[in-house]
């Protein structure tokens, strides 16, 4: 678990051009609420923000959020991008305790030999690279190992084929699948027109179906 200090500013004024204003100058307007306390309009650099959400554990890091005098606990929640440059335009900060239980997206990291999908003709077809996790705070993983050593065309990795971390709770529908290994479109193509080719040689060789020549005169 990572674990940074950001500093906000108070006093934010709200509004399309007073944020857009405050993102002129490299600030990122926020919101700062939860257990029990009222909402908070903040502002927040967008340098040091950049910085606390590129550790390790990504936008699951613990920020110590600095306002005035005092220092809270929260977690990065519901971030707005920028449609093109994919700056963050918004986002708010959950206060939370160090004891909380919390939901969080967690990267998959694939790990383990692709050794047997390679030897088969094999590519992997990635459906999710998240998985949705309910923790303690100080038990949300980085990263959920998937180990695809073995893995061959056909198969398909599920969410309850992930391992389980102590502590963490998986939130997605079990059956649901992470990736699959398929052959690629070339080598189905390929296939097809074997078996096509096998279908006709089979029916000339049945008789049922013969070649048409040209057509003698009695």
């Amino acid at each position: 678990m990572s674990n940074v200090t950001l500093r906000a500013e108070t006093g934010r004024e709200t509004g399309t051009r007073r944020s857009r204003r405050l993102r002129n100058r490299g600030m990122v307007p926020a919101t700062f609420y939860g257990r029990g306390s009222d909402a908070l309009s903040i502002a927040v650099s967008a340098r040091d923000l950049r910085s606390a959400l590129t550790t390790g554990s990504g936008l699951n890091a613990v920020i110590n959020l600095r306002i005035g005098e005092e220092t809270h606990t929260s977690l990065a929640r519901q971030l707005q991008r920028h449609p093109t440059r994919g700056d963050i335009i918004h986002l708010d900060f959950l206060k939370i305790s160090i004891t909380d239980e919390v939901e969080a997206v967690v990267a998959i990291e694939l790990v383990g030999d692709q050794a047997a999908i390679r030897e088969g003709g094999g590519i992997l077809e990635t459906i999710a690279n998240t998985v949705n996790v309910r923790a303690l705070v100080t038990a949300i993983p980085e990263s959920i190992q998937a180990d695809i050593s073995g893995l061959g065309v056909g198969d398909t990795l599920r969410v309850s084929d992930l391992p389980a971390p102590s502590g963490v709770e998986y939130l997605d529908d079990p059956d649901q699948p992470i990736l699959v290994v398929s052959l690629p479109a070339i080598a189905l193509t390929e296939e097809d027109a074997e078996e096509e080719d096998q279908d006709l040689a089979l029916v000339g060789e049945d008789g049922d179906a013969t070649e048409a020549g040209p057509e003698q005169d009695a």
